[in-house]
């Protein structure tokens, strides 16, 4: 898997600490990203998951996925989400997909199963908003995955 960075500790991407892995590749593109090198598909560094693994088992915090765009490496990501996934660990999962774009995709929607929060849709500088929590604009949302299938609708996350 191409990666940008790991980082061990963080408290911005999803509640309490937690292991973010920034994956290489976005073809969105968002103007204004705070992440413009992470585009490149061949940025960064090629890691296998059982390198990620090891970031994830020594310091046994909950996981998020950002970048780039994680789903541009999606059949990785789902098989590193399995295993994740597999020793307990809560997965929330930035992308510049919707939601529903996620949903209905036969090649993204498989890692829907595997993941607890989705934070979906592009960042749009005009919605910029630093009062939001764990995203930059009003119009990405922090969803439920669990209960969003499970109910058949998007379902907010609440802490």
């Amino acid at each position: 898997m191409r990666v940008i960075d790991i980082y061990d500790g963080t408290c911005v991407d999803g509640p309490g600490l937690r292991t973010t892995v920034y994956f290489a590749g976005c073809t969105h593109q968002c103007h204004d990203c705070h992440n413009k090198q992470s585009w490149p598909a061949d940025s960064g560094t090629e890691i296998s998951r059982d390198e990620i693994m090891g970031h994830v088992i020594e310091n046994d915090f909950d996981v998020t996925f950002s970048g780039g765009d994680p789903l541009f490496q999606i059949e990785e990501l789902v098989k590193l989400a399995q295993q994740i996934k597999s020793i307990g660990k809560n997965i929330w999962c930035y992308t510049g997909y919707t939601y529903e774009q996620v949903l209905e995709s036969d090649r993204l929607r498989p890692i829907l199963g595997h993941i607890d929060v989705l934070v979906d849709g592009r960042f749009r500088s005009e919605l910029k908003d630093l009062t939001l929590r764990f995203r930059g604009s009003s119009n990405q949302r922090l969803i439920d995955v669990v209960e969003s299938m499970r109910k058949g609708s998007v379902v907010m996350f609440e802490e």
